[in-house]
């Protein structure tokens, strides 16, 4: 997307490999909105780091930024001892992979680049090949989003009210977003409608993540309290949910999303309000069979106890809120179940949660077994893209 930077717009991608440097280039979301910076991570554990830290998140992004660390550990790698590289390598993924165990887009991202890797029969031609397949998944994401987007479209009416949850913009993939997806090609269309954006407690992705990349795409919108969403669809101020997922299920049709997902579900059910799950394909796990399966991240107490701001001195400085001798319970993640969700949003089109399984070669998964090659997915998508 589109960035204003001292004045002039300038597209950005949230991740980027520097080839020169051997650098992952992230956006630090963490700044935002007061500060737009782009950092660069020297090496595959920095690159961990900042999933774990969340200065990148959401599943596309977190995923890109998985498949080029990967690539960059398999650069670092000096010799041509293929067993002692491949020892390497099953390092650099174990480290990647624990740094946010919820969302399943690191893994098949991952995945897809070590599956690439396997054509190679020397070091110096599996390093190539890490780093075509990870700017590949990059690239493939993109792509996704964009039919997410066509195929969302039709949702978003004239002077429709859209609910959003989290951030699951184009900070959250490599650009155009899953979530936001329809709601920036119906912009792009001329069609005027308002988005509410959920704060989002406690990390407040909503107010600082979707409510900037709204405003800097000139999309009317308004940030409420997480609490606020049950006066609105009581009082039918509310026509349609979207959100996005950090994992899905696709044998169940089951939604990990953000903490708070489940409870707008569970609204938008009570009120009869549309609720839609926007995903790439790579957010699909074709292999858990139930959502108590899912591992639901803990994150640090301070997240709830307090928050983050800029003061008015211009620093960023974290501001305890909460009684100071009181811990927290902080969850990351909750799961939705398909009864709750009217529909899942993907580059082939959309269907209902039921449907998943049936439609898994469609969705990349041929034949119902395991397969995360980039391949699988790339033509996938090709085929889905005429529909």
């Amino acid at each position: 997307m589109h960035v204003k930077v001292r004045g002039r717009l300038k597209h950005f991608r949230t991740v980027e490999f520097d080839l020169r440097r051997h650098e992952v280039r992230l956006i630090e979301q963490r700044l935002l909105p007061h500060e737009f910076r782009v950092i660069g991570t020297r090496d595959f554990r920095a690159t961990a780091r900042a999933i774990r830290d969340m200065v990148v998140r959401g599943a596309g992004a977190i995923g890109a930024t998985a498949a080029y660390g990967l690539a960059q550990g398999a650069l670092a790698f000096r010799g041509h001892n293929l067993s002692r590289f491949v020892a390497h390598m099953n390092r650099v993924f174990e480290t990647l992979r624990d740094a946010r165990p919820t969302a399943v887009d690191p893994l098949n991202a991952m995945l897809g680049v070590r599956y690439a890797m396997q054509a190679g029969t020397t070091v110096a031609a599996q390093q190539a090949l890490a780093l075509t397949a990870a700017m590949e998944f990059a690239d493939d994401d993109v792509a996704q989003c964009r039919a997410i987007g066509e195929a969302g479209m039709p949702l978003i009416r004239e002077g429709l009210r859209v609910l959003t949850h989290c951030n699951a913009g184009w900070l959250a993939f490599v650009d155009i977003g899953s979530a936001t997806a329809p709601l920036y090609a119906a912009h792009q269309q001329g069609r005027a409608f308002h988005v509410y954006c959920d704060e989002t407690r406690p990390r407040s992705q909503g107010a600082t993540l979707t409510a900037w990349e709204l405003a800097q795409q000139g999309i009317s919108h308004q940030v409420i309290a997480d609490n606020a969403a049950g006066l609105l669809f009581a009082r039918g101020g509310i026509d349609l949910v979207i959100v996005g997922s950090d994992r899905t299920l696709g044998r169940t049709g089951e939604v990990a999303n953000k903490i708070g997902t489940y409870t707008k579900a569970v609204l938008a059910n009570r009120h009869g309000v549309p609720f839609y799950v926007a995903i790439p394909l790579s957010t699909l796990d074709w292999n858990l069979r139930g959502g108590e399966e899912i591992p639901i991240e803990e994150r640090a107490d301070s997240e709830v106890l307090g928050a983050w701001g800029r003061s008015k001195s211009g620093r960023r400085e974290y501001v305890r809120v909460a009684n100071p001798s009181s811990s927290a319970y902080n969850p990351g993640f909750d799961v939705t179940p398909p009864d709750l969700i009217t529909g899942i949003i993907t580059p082939a089109g959309i269907f209902r949660p039921q449907e998943l399984w049936q439609q898994r070669r469609l969705l990349g998964h041929p034949d119902g077994q395991p397969n995360h090659s980039m391949g699988t997915i790339r033509s996938a998508f090709l085929t889905t893209a005429a529909l």
